[in-house]
């Protein structure tokens, strides 16, 4: 169980923008950037998908008495959704008018689909965020792979490994049910592929 609440704990969905853009800076052109420059960037990302969201849901949770597990009951979910919507819209809203490169956008407008599938998902079916998140590495990489015509085999072994991981996490800690997970990782597999191969 400690295994599963600390993959549950890093793999967090909130922290996959982040993530994503920390990999951009390592790995593509955008390595040539300025160090402060790409600083100011991660943190940009990190205030407005890790930062402000948990602070404006813990701010929402404490004004109406609610507990950690009602925020998360069906109907008060769309109150979570939907604050993350927010801040992802208004992340994206500031790195266009810098006029950012659209690899970085393409990152964060991927996420903000599967945000926006898994709110209207919730509408009739609970599913796992944790496991869109997943998902939705796996969908970029086929995505990335067809775009760059490049072998992700391996990546692909790491990234379905993790997802696995994550998946039986959230069962092991009664978090999610099997449905749900796969229900999530589906979620994010389309979006990610879908949304980057689109844009």
């Amino acid at each position: 169980k400690n295994i599963a609440r600390l993959f549950s704990a890093v793999f967090r969905p909130s922290l996959y923008p982040l993530v994503g853009h920390a990999i951009l800076f390592a790995f593509t052109y955008l390595r040539l950037l300025p160090w402060d420059f790409k600083l100011w960037v991660l943190s940009a990302v990190y205030v407005f998908t890790v930062a402000l969201p948990y602070t404006l849901i813990f701010l929402t949770r404490k004004l109406n008495g609610w507990s950690k597990q009602d925020m998360y009951q069906q109907h008060r979910r769309y109150m979570v959704y939907g604050i993350n919507i927010i801040c992802y819209v208004s992340c994206i809203y500031v790195f266009r008018n810098l006029n950012l490169p659209s690899f970085m956008e393409v990152i964060l407008i991927v996420s903000l689909m599967v945000q926006c599938v898994c709110a209207l998902v919730n509408m009739w079916h609970k599913v796992s965020r944790h496991s869109a998140g997943t998902g939705l590495i796996i969908g970029a990489l086929l995505a990335y792979s067809h775009i760059f015509s490049f072998n992700p085999i391996w990546w692909l072994c790491i990234s379905i490994l993790l997802s696995g991981a994550v998946m039986s996490s959230r069962m092991m800690l009664n978090k999610n049910t099997l449905g749900q997970v796969m229900g999530g990782t589906v979620i994010g597999i389309i979006c990610g592929f879908v949304g980057i191969i689109m844009w």
